[in-house]
């Protein structure tokens, strides 16, 4: 069910004793997850609310503050951003309202962010160095999720899966993405500590700088293209490259070159991600706005090719994914036969051994020449030994080649006052 504005200024007196809000307007926040709103209290103080909408999503807010508890004051004065303080919760039911104390700034939508002063681009790179530098510690010591390259591309393999099974996904989606997530040289990355949720509406902006960072509810050790998702999706090259430059000149370790391709890959596939979400929910009308970024996407990409998601290029459709398996030449030569198609199998010429009469025995024993590959192989002719008398009968043998494998209410409406006087 979803809450009003004014419904959570009355939750957020509950959960923070002695707070009187005066004013209070929406936020903008995940929809599907989430309703939000701001308030403004008897002292000029300000405030966040957050309500989950579901089981997960309460989940999702409890794991968060947790996250928030373990930054101890050393390890939040190392950023250089600021991050929320809980300042109190109520539970309704089985879902938990958290109230944060608020923090100066506001979200800007992406078009803002990119045609924003020069600035602003240096000052999200180093925002997000600065996540991924934090100690994987702060993670491993939460019990937060932990994943190597290869579990974390197995992982998304996983929701490949239940993804197709949904029918609702085009085929040209599910073969673009399973080809990039089956390029294992695109998944040699260091995991390092990620925000796991990061896009404009977690990030505060003023004058030019991001002053807080929000929206901890993710926060794992994994792939650090997954804060990079948001960027590419805008498809604003100059302000993704400026980005990238601030972000690699800020960090500790050497950011990969598959980075921006897993980026794109993650913003492609965040679409499946929300059609499994809303027919988890029952939720017809994300359903259906997720069936429709589907299609556009796969519109796209098939008039204008889209943004290199993988390493190796996409194989034309029928084409094997890979080159076919070839039989090894023959000792001596660099020549290789090709693997038979449609399982039909080579047959090399027979090898037929004839007898020689009996010669006195010589010094030295015929050179017998190297076959060629792909080429009868002629008569190999044997001298014999002296001591016996030579073969009566000729015998053949025959070779043969083995077989081979080849937002919700993003807009802020105008400020509602509410009566705070008490009887």
């Amino acid at each position: 069910m979803r809450r009003k504005p004014i419904e959570l200024a009355a939750i957020a007196t509950a959960a923070v004793p002695g707070l009187t809000p005066t004013a209070v307007s929406s936020a903008p926040d995940d929809p599907a997850d989430f309703d939000s709103a701001l308030l403004l209290d008897s002292e000029g103080k300000r405030w966040r609310v957050r309500s989950p909408r579901h089981a997960e999503a309460s989940a999702r807010l409890e794991t968060e503050f947790l996250v928030l508890r373990a930054f101890a004051p050393a390890v939040r004065a190392e950023l250089p951003f600021l991050m929320p303080t809980v300042a109190g919760s109520v539970r309704l039911g089985s879902l938990t309202t958290f109230v944060y104390s608020h923090l100066s700034g506001s979200t800007r939508s992406v078009e803002e962010l990119t045609s924003g002063p020069s600035g602003l681009a240096r000052e999200i790179g180093s925002a997000l160095a600065a996540v991924h530098d934090l100690p994987r510690s702060l993670v491993s010591n939460a019990d937060l999720p932990s994943y190597t390259p290869n579990e974390f591309r197995q992982r998304r393999l996983n929701e490949l899966d239940q993804a197709a099974t949904t029918g609702k996904i085009p085929a040209a989606l599910l073969r673009r993405w399973e080809h990039a997530m089956e390029d294992v040289s695109l998944w040699r990355f260091n995991p390092c500590v990620v925000h796991g949720d990061l896009h404009e509406d977690n990030l505060l902006v003023e004058s030019g700088r991001v002053t807080a960072v929000t929206g901890w509810t993710d926060l794992r050790i994994g792939d650090p293209a997954d804060d990079f998702a948001w960027l590419v999706a805008s498809n604003e090259q100059d302000f993704i490259d400026a980005v990238l430059k601030s972000y690699t000149s800020s960090r500790r370790d050497v950011p990969d070159q598959h980075l921006l391709r897993r980026a794109a890959l993650s913003a492609e596939f965040a679409l499946a991600q929300y059609l499994v979400k809303g027919l988890a929910a029952g939720d017809h009308n994300m359903v259906s706005e997720a069936e429709g970024m589907l299609e556009s996407l796969a519109s796209d990409i098939a008039e204008f090719g889209g943004q290199p998601i993988s390493v190796e290029p996409l194989p034309a459709k029928g084409t094997p994914a890979g080159p076919a398996a070839a039989v090894p030449a023959a000792a001596g030569t660099s020549a290789a036969v090709p693997a038979p198609l449609h399982g039909s199998s080579a047959v090399s010429p027979a090898v037929t051994v004839i007898p020689v009469p009996a010669e006195p025995a010589a010094d030295t024993t015929p050179d017998v020449p190297a076959p060629a590959a792909v080429q009868a192989q002629p008569a190999v002719h044997v001298a014999p030994i002296p001591a016996e008398p030579a073969a009566t009968d000729a015998e053949a043998a025959e070779v043969r080649a083995g077989d081979t494998k080849a937002a919700d209410d993003t807009s802020t409406a105008a400020i509602s006052v509410i009566n705070a006087n008490r009887s």
